[in-house]
């Protein structure tokens, strides 16, 4: 199993941003599949799920701004971010569990994590 994560980069508060991430080893969709992110000095947090049987999940910090999604034909998963604000600002991290989410905002239920992409936003 293995994910690697892409996109990211830095922008203006209010700009937008899409970080994908290509899977192998695996097909995406019979996985829970999650972006977490961590800023500097904070705990780990859940972003966006999405589970095997397409069901989404958003924290609340982001509901509304991001939207997760998944190429079947490119085994790949994305998460468009809209509307970003510095508080935004973090390690995106994706990540992947077999099967159902169960706790899908819940960054421990993952076994299997990509190597991270940074995104910054400035005010």
């Amino acid at each position: 199993v293995q994910l690697v994560e892409s996109g990211g980069g830095s922008v203006q508060s209010g700009g937008s941003l899409s970080v994908s991430c290509a899977a192998s080893g695996f097909t995406v969709s019979s996985y829970c599949m999650g972006w977490v992110r961590q800023a500097p000095g904070k705990e780990r947090e859940g972003v966006a799920s999405i589970d095997v049987d397409g069901r989404t999940t958003y924290a609340d910090s982001v509901k509304g701004r991001f939207t997760i999604s998944q190429d079947h034909a490119e085994n790949t998963l994305y998460l468009q971010m809209n509307s970003l604000k510095p508080e935004d600002t973090a390690m995106y991290y994706c990540a992947a569990r077999p099967a159902y989410c169960w706790s899908p905002l819940r960054p421990g239920v993952f076994s299997h994590w990509g190597q991270g992409t940074q995104v910054t936003v400035s005010s």
